[in-house]
């Protein structure tokens, strides 16, 4: 199929975008990468009257560290994401989790704005930002306001940005002292969505118990969801004397995974429960050798 006639819109600037959106808002969308729209408008699951591509827009691009955050514009590839070196250093959970998403193609033209303001509950990003934290920093008519990713996500495919708002970037927290990280999904094929997964980061303090603790799910609910219960059980917990399986049974019970043709509810529990256990483990090793 082809997607239905719309009128395209290029505009060079946030505040070009953002006006154009503002006089359009009722019917129109944004486009970055495409990867998720462009396939529902040859679909025709989705219609618009007019497309506005914020691709010309350079400053909505770039990584950069700005002291204990790394903030990445909503226009930066998901490949170039993949291969920064800021990432790779500063935030560890992000670069293991992109080279997840898709195939390299996708990666290549998919942004990191993109995923996240798509706001799919199976998808990696929006994952991580929970998990880590971030926030998303969203701009309209009114200026620019800021939202942390426990109020970002809304419903599947919702987030809680304004009809007239733009994502303009993300702010990860930097990674810092005994810390670590992991992220594990099951997909039926390399490059699917998930069926279930998980991605975790624990702090250690100076006697190698567990200080800070985020589990987050994706593809077991409406949105990402963290497993507060979970973390709380694990502060103060040594290391080593964390019985993994355990924690990620209780995990999962903050969860709320349906049935659909890919798997069912009950499925995806056990799937994730053991994912789960598997990222703690990989999380609380690395904190502990570090």
């Amino acid at each position: 199929m082809k997607p239905a006639q719309f009128e395209y819109h290029a505009p060079t600037s946030t505040l070009e975008a953002v006006t154009l959106l503002k006089n359009h808002v009722d019917e129109a969308k944004v486009i970055a990468g495409g990867q998720s729209l462009v396939p529902m408008l040859a679909l025709r699951i989705a219609r618009f009257e007019h497309l506005i591509d914020l691709n010309r827009i350079e400053e909505l691009r770039g990584i950069r560290l700005e002291g204990d955050t790394l903030v990445v514009g909503a226009l930066t590839r998901q490949s170039s994401a993949e291969h920064s070196e800021l990432v790779a250093r500063h935030v560890p959970l992000l670069h293991r989790a992109l080279p997840k998403i898709g195939h390299f193609q996708i990666r290549n033209r998919g942004t990191i704005g993109g995923s996240i303001a798509h706001a799919d509950p199976a998808s990696e990003l929006p994952c991580v930002a929970l998990c880590l934290g971030a926030t998303m920093t969203l701009v309209g008519p009114n200026g620019s306001r800021t939202v942390d990713a426990s109020d970002f996500f809304i419903s599947i495919w919702q987030s809680s940005a304004e009809p007239d708002e733009i994502l303009s970037h993300v702010a990860f927290p930097v990674a810092t002292g005994t810390s670590g990280f992991a992220i594990e999904e099951f997909a039926l094929r390399a490059g699917d969505f998930a069926i279930a997964g998980v991605s975790c980061a624990v702090t250690l303090d100076s006697d190698r118990r567990v200080a800070r603790a985020s589990i987050a799910f994706m593809g077991m609910g409406p949105t990402p969801l963290r497993a507060h219960e979970a973390e709380s059980a694990l502060v103060g917990t040594r290391a080593d004397a964390v019985d993994c399986a355990a924690t990620a049974r209780l995990a999962v019970e903050a969860t709320t995974p349906g049935d659909d043709v890919h798997a069912s509810a009950a499925y995806r529990t056990r799937i994730a429960a053991s994912l789960a256990a598997t990222a703690l483990r990989r999380a609380l090793e690395e904190a502990d050798n570090a």
